[in-house]
C-alpha cells in the first residue's frame, strides 16, 4: 500500500510471518509535512489493530537522513496560533499513536536526527541505528523548542541529556553519545549489520506471544496516560511560539541558506 503525498509518501508493506514495515520518505532530507504525519499516525493506528501484524518496523527511504524533523516549508507557511497548534499536533497523533500501538515498534535508523525526527526514533520501542546517526535538536535556534517530541524523549535519555540536547541547539550529537544515553538500543558500523539485526529481532517478537508483547508494551509506557493532553497543550505553546516575529525572522533566514 503506498500513499502517495506530494512529493513525498507513506508506504506500508506486510511482509511474511507478521511483520509489517512502515516506510516515509521526503525529499527534503525524509522531513515531515502535516500529511506524512497524518499518514503515519493512521498507519500505525491501523498495524496496531491488526491480527495480521506482530511487529512494526518504520523506517524511511534511502541513505541520507532518516528524518529532517518538521516541514521549514510549512513552518513559514503557518500564520496563526490555530494553524500552529494543528501542525504541531500532528506529532502529537505520531508519538501517541506508537505509545498506544499493542504490538513493539522497531525503528531503523540509518541517518541524522533532527527534531521530531528524534522524537520518533524515542518513541519507538527498539531503534537500531547506523554509525553516523547523529543527532540534534534545533528548535531552540528557531525560536522554538522541543515541546511536543520532548516527553518521548526525556522518556527514553533522561532529564539530563534532554536537556542537554534542548539547550545546546547548534550542536550535533554524535550516534555514539546517542546510544549510550540510551536513544540506540544498537549501533551498527554497516547497513547490512544494521539491516539484518532489524529483521533477526523482528522475525523473534513475531513468533513470541502476541498478549505477552501489548502487556510488555503497556509496562513500557506506564506512566504516559496524560499525554493526549500533555502533547495537544505542548503542540499550543508551539502554535504561539511560530507566528512570533523573531521566529518568522529566524525561518526566513534559514530559508535563505537552503
Amino acid at each position: 500500500m503506498l500513499h502517495e503525498i506530494q512529493e513525498g509518501y507513506v508506504k506500508v508493506e506486510a511482509q511474511s510471518g507478521g511483520i509489517t514495515v512502515i516506510e516515509f520518505f521526503h525529499p527534503q532530507g525524509n522531513s515531515l509535512p502535516a500529511a506524512i504525519l497524518n499518514e503515519l499516525a493512521q498507519e500505525i493506528h491501523s498495524a496496531g489493530l491488526q491480527n495480521e501484524t506482530k511487529v512494526i518496523i518504520l523506517r524511511s527511504a534511502g541513505s541520507g537522513a532518516f528524518c529532517a524533523g518538521a516541514s521549514f516549508t510549512e513552518l513559514r507557511a503557518i500564520t496563526t496560533a490555530e494553524e500552529g497548534k494543528k501542525f504541531f499536533s500532528g506529532f502529537a497523533h505520531v508519538i501517541n499513536a506508537m505509545r498506544k500501538c499493542p504490538k513493539l515498534i522497531i525503528a531503523r535508523v540509518q541517518g541524522k536526527c533532527v527534531g521530531g525526527g528524534v522524537g520518533l526514533a524515542a518513541a519507538a520501542d527498539y531503534a537500531i541505528a547506523l554509525e553516523g546517526a547523529d543527532i540534534k535538536l534545533s528548535e531552540l535556534s528557531i525560536g522554538l523548542g522541543p515541546f511536543v517530541v520532548g516527553p518521548a524523549i526525556q522518556r527514553k535519555l533522561g532529564l539530563s541529556a534532554f536537556s542537554q540536547l534542548a539547550i545546546d541547539a547548534a550542536t550535533w550529537r554524535p550516534a555514539d553519545w546517542a546510544r549510550r544515553k540510551g536513544l540506540f538500543a544498537e549501533l551498527h558500523p554497516n547497513a547490512e549489520d544494521m539491516d539484518e539485526s532489524v529483521q533477526r529481532l523482528a522475525n523473534e517478537l513475531a513468533h513470541a506471544h502476541p498478549e505477552a508483547i501489548a502487556e510488555i508494551k503497556k509496562v513500557l509506557w506506564e506512566g504516559t496516560e496524560n499525554w493526549e493532553e500533555l502533547l495537544q497543550r505542548r503542540a499550543a505553546t508551539s502554535g504561539v511560539l511560530v507566528i512570533s516575529s523573531y521566529t518568522k525572522a529566524a525561518l526566513e533566514k534559514r530559508k535563505k541558506k537552503e
